[in-house]
């Protein structure tokens, strides 16, 4: 179980600006091809911009103006879910791992939340140039919140999330480093966003997150 043992033994818990842990070598290389080979739309070729958050899901508005349903768009999101899991196996596999009981109380145990009744949610993504993320909390239903970065495309370090104090002055960012994560849980003054920098080719990561609403990934 590479996870467990990534968070369990290549993890070091940070607490300022708020408590956090970052921790190395969770992803197999089966799981780190299918996120780098993950087809993902470009935003920049549809006429859109980043605006600052991941909502962009399904094309802005003026994406769809003159369309009375508002449209199907196209997907900019690439959600792990029952539907596409043939595509992604060994990120199945990863799922699958996070579901258990195992992984989940130790996880539990580090953020203080109980995930026992929660759902795992995994999003594999792909920022290019432009993308930027304002400083924000998350939501409450995300009980455990983080990234696990990809960096195949040897891009610059300071790529990783940035960390605010109350202040929203920036204070730390993680390294983009590859195959290496963070985690933390929600709460206040969690505050956590990424400053227009310069992406040379692509971001990719995947976001993972433990939720209280439903996915296709119940833990076990």
């Amino acid at each position: 179980m590479s996870f467990l043992k990534s968070i369990l033994y290549q993890s070091k818990k940070y607490e300022f600006p708020f408590d956090h842990w970052e921790y190395s070598n969770a992803l197999t290389k089966d799981a780190i091809d299918e996120i780098i080979k993950a087809d993902i739309p470009d935003v920049s070729k549809h006429n859109l911009n980043y605006d600052g958050t991941r909502a962009i899901d399904g094309g802005a508005a003026e994406f769809r103006e003159g369309i009375a349903s508002g449209g199907a768009a196209i997907k900019f999101r690439c959600f792990v879910t029952k539907d596409n899991a043939s595509q992604f196996p060994n990120l199945v596999k990863f799922i699958n791992e996070l579901q258990s009981k195992e992984v989940y109380e130790a996880i539990s145990k580090m953020i203080n939340k109980d995930l026992s009744n929660s759902y795992v949610r995994i999003e594999v993504i792909c920022d290019r140039e432009g993308f930027w993320l304002k400083p924000h909390c998350d939501i409450k239903e995300k009980l455990m919140s983080g990234l696990i970065f990809v960096n195949n495309a040897n891009e610059a370090e300071d790529l990783g999330t940035d960390f605010y104090n109350k202040n929203l002055e920036k204070v730390k960012t993680v390294p983009y480093k590859h195959n290496y994560g963070y985690f933390f849980t929600s709460g206040p003054n969690t505050w956590h966003g990424m400053e227009k920098k310069k992406i040379i080719k692509e971001r990719r990561c995947i976001q993972v997150n433990y939720v209280t609403f439903g996915t296709d990934w119940k833990v076990k």
